[in-house]
């Protein structure tokens, strides 16, 4: 599985780059996972004007700031993305490795649970709400499209994202449930992105290649 790391790239083009990479792993080319800090954006779902119900910011407001806001055709609701944040994208073909959707969403969770919990933060899953949890909030969003059987999007892992961004949205849609990163739990000792990068990577190739078998290990 190719490992794409396109650093720091505005939302659009890191979108396109997966437009391209899905097309290839589509028609029987190499699966891919590509890594991505995001500039400054705001994301709304596929029910854009559902997400938009979320949105805690004017537009002039986000002008000003320099935070963009893209309509994606991803699941979910609003979030945002930015420095200091890992963004995943797996490109794989879901019936290569006998995954439902379900399936797959749950591997993507799992292995972002293991990830941070191998640096010490204990995170949970919620029935009710998608993403990985903790007792400060929610560190990593998700959300995925499959097309023509083939995986888009992904996971947004907070590392070291400066939190006040989370302020223009209401995150995810979920008023009241707060928002945190690794190095909220960590402070000093917080790992880098380019560690933290090789573990999930590692972490989400492996679910994946089991077809999730090792889900209900966690």
């Amino acid at each position: 599985m190719r490992v794409i790391d396109l650093g720091t790239m505005d939302y659009r083009s890191a979108w396109q780059v997966q437009l391209d990479v899905h097309e290839q792993v589509r028609v029987g080319g190499e699966e891919a996972i590509c890594l991505v800090e995001h500039s400054p954006v705001i994301t709304l779902g596929r029910r854009s004007q559902e997400s938009l119900k979320h949105l805690a910011a004017s537009r002039e407001c986000l002008h000003r700031l320099g935070v963009e806001l893209v309509e994606s055709d991803r699941g979910g609701d609003i979030t945002f993305h930015g420095p200091g944040q890992l963004v995943v994208y797996p490109i794989v073909r879901l019936s290569d490795h006998r995954l439902s959707v379900g399936g797959y969403v749950k591997c993507l969770e799992r292995a972002v649970l293991r990830t941070v919990e191998r640096f010490g933060i204990r995170a949970h899953l919620d029935p009710g709400a998608i993403g990985v949890w903790t007792q400060k909030g929610k560190i990593c969003a998700l959300g995925v499209r499959i097309k023509r059987g083939v995986s888009m999007h992904g996971v947004a892992l907070n590392v070291t994202t400066d939190l006040r961004w989370f302020d223009l949205i209401v995150p995810c849609g979920l008023p009241g449930r707060g928002v945190t990163s690794m190095q909220q739990w960590l402070g000093d000792q917080t790992p880098g992105v380019e560690q933290v990068k090789s573990i999930l990577v590692s972490e989400i190739v492996a679910c994946v290649k089991t077809g999730g078998r090792n889900n209900a290990s966690v």
